[in-house]
């Protein structure tokens, strides 16, 4: 691509055509640049090489947005015998972002730099919020000069964008570009030069001086598609920039920029796939952050589900809306990005949590909680259309905000500065929201909200509040309410479950439900008994209640998020955090308690049956299971204790027993336990302890029924409660199975089936 181009002047110029390997050639010098890429050498899953994609022209480098970046030593070279000063600098480069960062500490998401601005020296060319741009330098005598892209001229998403920056100190101007136009200049005083950060190694896709997040993550990294950078220390002509543009669209079919193919750029789970930790048959992103799916809804034969995501890297920053869809709630297929923080006064610095409903016409809408950090409060309601038509847009992949907030938080609605996650449902004719939040000076609440045409919307005062004084675990703030409805009771009362996950000072941040009646005239909620209850008694592994009534068989569909328990140092190694847990079916059993299981269709993951066996002693059971291996697999298992007080089964066991997991129920304390006190040797995981909580079986045998999925274990005992966990066994043997009690008991039956991934 040097034809058309006077190449006087250039300095370094990475063509990025290489497509393999872990180097990036600097063709002027001939240097090969190691490229840093977190999964060059890895712990937990197949090493491989940076991505490679097509470019602009041959090949060009993915960038994940934060642990891809490329250090090249070399110096840049002024005129005119002073090396530190450079009288000129250009800087052609073609970008395609994947995503913008938040702009955190005010910094840039560096595409390409040499600087260190307290010392006001060197360059910065970078992308800012919502795909604005700038170019920064510092000037001898000690000035720093930034120019930024107009409004209007943002760098758009999956789509590449030309850009270049020129400084001209002999002329003193400084100029932007894009796709060969020039839209933004400024002078600076004839003469100047910029003063180079000479003690500073150029970084290409990383800040010089990113900000740290959680001690693991540099933020202020390009995330996206990078090709043909090249830097020169004269000063190229609006001639010249035009013909380096033209260029490339001589060298296409077309004479067109080529586009962005979408499964070029979007986050690749295939690296992922071999992690030995990583669940492979619950529901994830295909890499980074998530926190709770939500916003169940059924279309068109579609199951749609949403989730928290932060598509920059595996940690907690800045959140999107994930988007997977489903035939059977089992097998999920990645769909794009439903909705981004954008610029605008809706929602520019964050998509929180809510749900879907359906509209007048029964076509689907979601309810979000926007985040402005400029208003006051910063959250309110929102609510995004899609475009599904008869004839286009099937997978709703695309939606579109309404521009102003639907409900905005009042002094005296709630604890002022805590409003979120809407959860909105259609009865008849009549629109009903809940919103979390909590009165002031005292517990979590539930607000009701009520609207005749879905848009404006009539607060109606807390819909439940919790007495703080007597379930102080309940905490100040209430998240993610969920109203569903549980039909009739045997004396013939209709009942609803409510669901909440308490935050703040003195919360225990689980998923806590009353069973009551919701009064249609007061738009309350009265339960059964104040006292909340659990559905899972692990600890902070099942978490981010959503909910949805499934119009397929009326079962009620429970979603939650499966925390991972891990350091940000191994979460930024591994390249993920957290994922789903299991779809759950609730309903009101006979004995008007709650009942939970894993939905039926589960069971199409099965593979070959490992083991089936009935009435069998501990030692009889024990020595069938010698030969049962995995970390993928469903059980179950019934257990008539006999003389043990604690019983249950050990699951990731080395042969030797140095890992392992207990799973077990102790009859005197009446409680279902885990006990991972030896569950890893790694120094650098956390899952340790014995956690647990109540589980009255009234005489009955124990029946688990267990989801084994690598770092996942989801225990259901008796249809009545679940104990999800973590587990992180560092020994690659840790895959075996024994049956455990501490005195003589019977093994009613057993199954055991291995499963198979969804991906």
């Amino acid at each position: 691509m040097n034809g058309l181009i006077d190449n006087q002047g250039l300095m370094m110029y990475w063509a990025f055509d290489e497509g393999t390997g872990a180097s990036a050639l600097e063709s002027v010098t001939g240097t090969q640049d190691d490229i840093q890429y977190v999964f060059n050498q890895t712990e937990f899953t197949e090493s491989c090489t940076p991505p490679w994609r097509q470019g602009v022209s041959g090949y060009g480098l993915l960038f994940d947005g934060y642990s891809s970046y490329i250090a090249h030593s070399a110096h840049l070279e002024g005129q005119h015998g002073r090396p530190e000063y450079l009288s000129a600098l250009s800087i052609g480069v073609w970008v395609a972002p994947r995503t913008y960062e938040w702009g955190y500490d005010s910094k840039l998401a560096a595409i390409v730099n040499q600087h260190n601005m307290e010392n006001k020296q060197g360059f910065l060319l970078g992308m800012f919020r919502h795909g604005s741009w700038s170019f920064q330098i510092g000037l001898e005598g000690g000035d720093w000069k930034e120019i930024w892209s107009p409004d209007g001229y943002e760098l758009p998403k999956n789509e590449w964008s030309y850009l270049n920056a020129v400084f001209n100190g002999d002329d003193g101007e400084i100029k932007l570009f894009l796709n060969g136009s020039e839209i933004a200049s400024d002078t600076v005083a004839r003469g100047s030069r910029m003063a180079a950060a000479v003690d500073t190694d150029l970084l290409i896709g990383k800040n010089n001086h990113s900000s740290k997040l959680v001690e693991a993550f540099s933020l202020h990294m390009f995330g996206g598609i990078m090709d043909e950078l090249k830097i020169y220390n004269r000063a190229l002509s609006n001639e010249e920039v035009a013909a380096s543009y033209q260029e490339v669209l001589d060298s296409v079919p077309g004479g067109i920029v080529p586009q962005v193919k979408y499964d070029d750029i979007k986050l690749d789970r295939t690296p992922l796939l071999a992690d030995r930790h990583r669940p492979q048959y619950h529901v994830s992103p295909p890499a980074h952050w998530m926190n709770e799916p939500h916003a169940p809804i059924y279309f068109d034969g579609y199951y749609h589900l949403f989730y928290q995501h932060n598509p920059q890297g595996p940690y907690f920053h800045h959140i999107h809306w994930g988007h997977w869809v489903s035939k059977d709630m089992v097998h999920w297929r990645d769909l794009p990005i439903a909705l981004a923080p954008e610029k605008d006064q809706l929602a520019p610095d964050g998509i929180w949590s809510g749900s879907a409903t359906y509209d007048a016409d029964g076509l689907p809408v979601l309810f979000f909680t926007a985040g402005n950090d400029s208003a006051s409060p910063n959250q309110s309601v929102a609510l995004a259309r899609s475009t599904y038509s008869e004839d286009g847009d099937p997978d709703l992949v695309n939606w579109i905000k309404h521009p102003e907030p639907l409900i905005v938080q009042q002094k005296g609605m709630g604890a002022f500065g805590d409003f979120r996650d809407p959860f909105v449902w259609k009865d008849e004719d009549v629109w009903y929201a809940l919103v979390g939040s909590g009165i002031e000076g005292g517990g979590g609440a539930a607000l009701a909200f009520m609207s005749e045409d879905m848009l404006n919307w009539t607060y109606k005062g807390p819909f439940y509040q919790a007495d703080l004084q007597q379930f102080p675990y309940l905490g100040p703030i209430w998240e993610l309410p969920v109203l569903l409805p549980l039909g009739m009771d045997k004396q013939g009362e209709n009942k609803h479950l409510l669901l909440v996950s308490p935050v703040g000072p003195g919360a225990d941040v689980e998923v806590f439900y009353w069973i009551g009646q919701f009064d249609k005239q007061k738009i309350s909620f009265i339960p059964d008994q104040e006292e909340p209850q659990l559905i899972d008694v692990g600890d902070f592994h099942f978490t981010g209640p959503s909910g949805m009534v499934d119009p397929n068989t009326g079962r009620n569909i429970i979603f939650t998020i499966a925390q991972g328990d891990r350091t940000s140092e191994l979460e930024y190694k591994s390249g993920w955090a957290h994922n789903g847990g299991l779809p759950l079916s609730v309903y009101l059993r006979e004995d008007r308690r709650l009942g939970i299981e894993p939905i039926q269709e589960l069971q199409s993951l099965r593979g070959e049956k490992r083991l089936s066996l009935r009435d069998k002693s501990l030692a009889d059971a024990n020595d069938l299971l010698k030969d049962v291996q995995g970390d993928m697999l469903e059980i179950q298992v019934e257990i008539e204790p006999g003389s043990a007080a604690q019983f249950g089964i050990k699951i990731r066991k080395s042969p030797d027993g140095e890992e392992e997991t207990l799973l077990y129920y102790d009859l005197n304390q009446t409680m279902l336990l885990a006990d991972r006190t030896k569950t890893t040797q790694h120094p650098g995981e956390k899952c340790s302890g014995v956690q647990g909580g109540k589980l009255e079986l009234l005489g009955e045998n124990l029946k688990l029924h267990i989801y084994l999925d690598r770092s996942m274990v989801e225990a259901y005992a008796n249809g009545l409660k679940s104990l999800t966990t973590r587990v992180y066994p560092s020994r690659k043997d840790a895959m075996g199975l024994e049956i455990w009690g501490t005195g003589e008991l019977l093994v009613k039956s057993m199954e055991i089936w291995e499963m198979q991934s969804i991906w």
